[in-house]
Parts: structure tokens; sequence; C-alpha cells
């Protein structure tokens, strides 16, 4: 099989690597390791009640013990979603022996754009020009200006609501109308605003649809709040509501699903990339495809796997790793519950629905000067305000008919800030193949090493400290806060090991997400960041695909690859 371009992954920059590529032209094969999904058709439990469940949502813990203990960490993860997330027990994967990490993964068509948190922030030049500033990692290859076109024309397509607040630190984009805050979170806005003004709590920003996009056939967000089971309204962004239905109008693309990645072939004479192998997981048969370009977009650490599976005698130590750097400063962000309180003063006012994001506190440390303590980057929150409601009876004390009865009533107001810090890119937090372990498929397993440092753990502590001084000039009574991050990956935020940067001599990848050993290579997923904000990195990732794509595209027309 030949084509133009091969993209290995179907997730959120998969599917933007397939829609941009085929819509330019080209013929595509996507490569997705797991099931096929079907939007609207395979969405089983999509709109089960919970006494219709064998273990009412909870699920079958000792099941999940055995088959998925790491994935089971994850709060999206129930048993509506189980079937969106991987079996650890059939995809393991080792750590070092003082690493703590959770790697939480989902392979499947769409991968983990069917069970994201749908957060979408972009960057500004205080994140792009952090490694430079204080001298972690190496310079970013691009800035704000050079990605803002390509916000823009994701945001417009994916559908992004938010608010405009016009902070330097956080850009505003393209919008939808906000989804609202509650009365807590206004009252929350309001004090925080007025005793600090350079801080602000805002609606999250978030790719659920509060406009339909008919031309895609999605409808707006229907406040259920069960976005991971899949959603056949197409109100939240994935690649089975929005991206895969374009690249499948074009007519150019084939997607191949259950097909294991396991090696890209370069040509020894010219060094360039002539296409992929990979297993069929559902008879174990080995295939290949070739193509003029590939995109590898299996998710950061999956990436950087393949690449490193993918050594040969012309680059024993991995795919376009002459800089031997492929692998290293691996990022997720340290975070933690930084402060919960209870909210008196509020009990006559509810909601109604159930909003699918929540309310944020944009960086406003470190901007135009260094006033962190310990810590030269940043952190923000993410949380809000919410009603107990009748799932409190599983922690309250009761029994009989008044008990039952006071749970038909909504409980007390409570207000939650989670801190993200900045983590900092370090050599020593990498991935390498296991010397000794492989799968079920004789597949090296991927080794992760990886610790937050002395910077994260004086963000959050400073983080701990002002989210209770905040909540508490609100009003509220502090009931808990913690200052020590939770395992690695506890954020979902895996990124780095495939850098960018200016030097082929210290990083992998060009500023057009491009190898700089092989120059019809490209690496579009998380793997190519070479920090990590302290923002989540989903929709920089996006924009970074189809400036990628449109570069690739360019280059093929000019005979440059």
């Amino acid at each position: 099989m030949d084509f133009d371009a091969i993209v290995v992954g179907s997730g959120i920059t998969g599917g933007w690597a397939a829609k941009e590529l085929t819509e330019a032209g080209l013929k595509v094969l996507m490569l997705e390791r797991g099931r096929n999904i079907r939007h609207q058709v395979d969405y089983d439990r999509e709109t089960k009640a919970p006494w219709e469940m064998p273990f009412r949502g909870i699920g079958d813990i000792e099941m999940y013990k055995r088959e998925y203990p790491v994935q089971m960490l994850n709060r999206h993860f129930t048993e509506f979603t189980e079937d969106h997330f991987v079996s650890d027990k059939d995809n393991p994967y080792a750590t070092a022996a003082d690493t703590d990490f959770t790697w939480f993964r989902s392979y499947q068509l769409g991968g983990r754009s069917l069970t994201w948190g749908r957060q979408s922030y972009r960057w500004s030049d205080y994140d792009f020009g952090a490694n430079k500033r204080d001298g972690h990692g190496t310079d970013w290859p691009i800035r704000y200006a050079d990605l803002a076109p390509w916000y823009d024309h994701v945001e417009e397509f994916i559908g992004v609501s938010g608010a405009a607040e016009g902070l330097a630190q956080l850009p505003d984009g393209k919008f939808q109308p906000p989804m609202a805050l509650n009365v807590v979170e206004q009252h929350l806005r309001e004090v925080i605003g007025a005793r600090w003004p350079g801080r602000c709590l805002t609606i999250g920003r978030t790719a659920n649809l509060t406009q339909a996009k008919p031309e895609q056939g999605r409808a707006h967000c229907q406040y259920r709040s069960i976005c991971a089971r899949g959603c056949s309204y197409g109100a939240y962004f994935s690649t089975q509501s929005s991206t895969l239905p374009a690249a499948s109008a074009t007519g150019r693309l084939t997607v191949i699903t259950d097909a294991i990645v396991e090696k890209v072939d370069v040509d020894p004479k010219n060094g360039r990339v002539t296409g992929v192998r990979w297993i069929d997981a559902k008879n174990n048969e080995r295939k290949s495809a070739a193509a003029r370009i590939v995109f590898l977009n299996a998710g950061a650490f999956n990436s950087v796997q393949l690449m490193l599976q993918s050594a040969c005698e012309s680059m024993p130590h991995g795919l376009a790793n002459s800089s031997g750097v492929l692998g290293t400063h691996i990022m997720d962000h340290a975070n933690t519950l930084s402060a919960a309180a209870l909210m008196p003063g509020f009990e006559n006012h509810t909601t109604f629905g159930n909003r699918p994001t929540g309310a944020i506190i944009p960086r406003y440390r470190n901007l135009d000067e260094i006033d962190g303590i310990g810590h030269t980057r940043g952190f923000s929150f993410q949380g809000g305000a919410m009603q107990s409601t009748w799932t409190r009876a599983k922690r309250e004390a009761g029994v009989g008919k008044e008990f039952k009865t006071r749970m038909h009533e909504v409980g007390p107001w409570r207000a939650v800030l989670v801190g993200f810090a900045d983590c900092v890119p370090r050599a020593r937090n990498r991935l390498t193949l296991h010397r000794s372990r492989t799968d079920g498929r004789g597949l090296p397993l991927l080794n992760v090493e990886f610790s937050f440092g002395k910077e994260e753990l004086a963000a959050l502590a400073q983080a701990k400290a002002e989210a209770a001084e905040m909540l508490t000039a609100a009003g509220g009574q502090v009931i808990m806060g913690f200052d020590r991050p939770g395992p690695g990956g506890t954020a979902i935020h895996e990124m780095g090991g495939a850098r960018m940067g200016w030097d082929p001599k210290t990083s992998v990848l060009n500023r057009w997400s491009q190898s700089h050993d092989i120059p019809n290579l490209f690496v579009t997923d998380g793997a190519q960041m070479s920090s990590s904000a302290c923002q989540n990195p989903s929709l920089t990732y996006m924009a970074l695909t189809a400036r990628a794509c449109d570069a690739a595209v360019k280059m093929l027309r000019e005979g440059v690859i």
C-alpha cells in the first residue's frame, strides 16, 4: 500500500493531521492501535442510568484492581467509561525504582479525544519564552505570533466556549458564548478581583459547543457532563465528531484500526522515512505501508517509544536521535488540591443542569517580574464551586425515612481550587526501552523515570497558601489543602521527549515539528513540547499540528521533501 502520508494515531492531533492533509489533497493512511468506535453507534453506555448497570456505575472494583490498576485512578474512569481506557494488564509499562507515574491511556479510534477534559487554553510568550528566560531546557523556536493564526483556525473549527478577559498571560481566542459562573463563583470572582487586581477568576474555556455547528452535524451541549462516555450530539470536540468526518469527506482517507505500529522504516541511502510496519492486533500478522511523509501522533510517550524502537544501523540510538536527547525532558504538570472550603451564605441558591467545565484562575506569578517564592515560573488554579447532592449519602451518617428525605434536598456549597504548576524540563526525567521486559507481542516495555523538583514543590506550597487566602477572603471556611503533588501523570498532561529547538545538537524537531535529521518525519503530538506552561496543552498540540501540516504540504509541493 502506498500513500502520500501516514498518520500514526487517531487522537486529538492524529485527527487534525488527517483532516489537514486530506483537505490539502493528500492520500492519507491513519493507523490506530485500538479498536474501531463509530460515532453515535458505538457509545454503548452513553444514556444508561446507574440502575441499568451491573455495578450501578461504580464498577467491579476487584476486576479493576486486576485489569485496570492505573486507569481506575483516573477521575473519568467509571463503569460507564471503562471501555474507553486501556487494560493495564494487557498494556504494561515499567517505571524506575524511585518513580511513581500514572500513565492514563485510551487505545481506540479517537484515542483520548473521547475522554479528555476539554480545557482549551492558548499559550503566551510568557510560556514560549520561559526556557530562554530562566535557562531551563532549550529555547522554543517559535513564539505566540507564529501560532496565533493556527489557534484561530483550530478554535473556529472545534468550537471553544469561553469569556474574553484581556489577559496577556492567557490570550483570548475565537470563542463561542461562555458558560455561566454560578452564584458562588461569581462572588469569588468579585472578591478576588477587588482585593487582588492581578488575579482573575473566569469560566473554564472548554471545547463544548454552546452554539451548534450544523455544518458538522454537531448540536450544542446538553449540560449532562457525561462526556467521557462519548457524545452522540457531537457537542464536545472529539476525532469522531469533528476531524474524522471532515477527513473522510474528502475521499482520500484510509483508516485501519487494531494496528500496533512497531517500527518506522528508513532508507539507509538517503536517510528518509519510507513507511511504517505494524502488527494486526486481531491475528498478529505483520503488515506495512509506504508513504512520502510520516506524522507521529500516537501520544507523547507512545511516539517516543516508537522512535526508540525504530533504531537501525544508521540510527542506532533511535530514530532522528543524532542529538541524543530523544526520550529526555519529559514533563507533566505538578498538581494538587490546594484548598477546599465550605461557602456559607448561599443556601437559598442552586443551579440546574451539569455544566461540563469549571472555573479557573490563570497564572499571575512570575510574569513581568519574578515574584514567586522559590520558583521562577507559574501556577494556575482550576476548580470552582458546587453544591452537594444526594451522592453525599455515601459519606454522611444516617438511616431511615428522615435521612432519605434530607438527601432529596441539595446540600451545602463548597469551593475547591486545584493548583497546576509548570513542570521544569529536566534531562533526568526520561523515557527508555526496558532492557529485559517485553509485552505480549515481544515489544520492549517503555520505562518511565520521573520526579518533580524543588521548583514545582515551591510553586505548590505558594499555591496552597494563596488558595486558602482567596477562599477565606470570600467568606469560605477552609477545611483542607495540600502542597504535595500527585504522582507524575496525574494531570494527564504528559509531554516532551522529542522536543523542538533551534539547534539540531540539542533538540529533535525544528520549528515546523519536523525532524532535524529526517526531513519527511513530523512529530506533532505532546512529544514535541519544550516546556509545559501551567495551562492545559491540548489546544497548543492541535494548533502546532495544523501548522506543521501546512508546512509539510508546501514542502512536498516544492520538492523539498
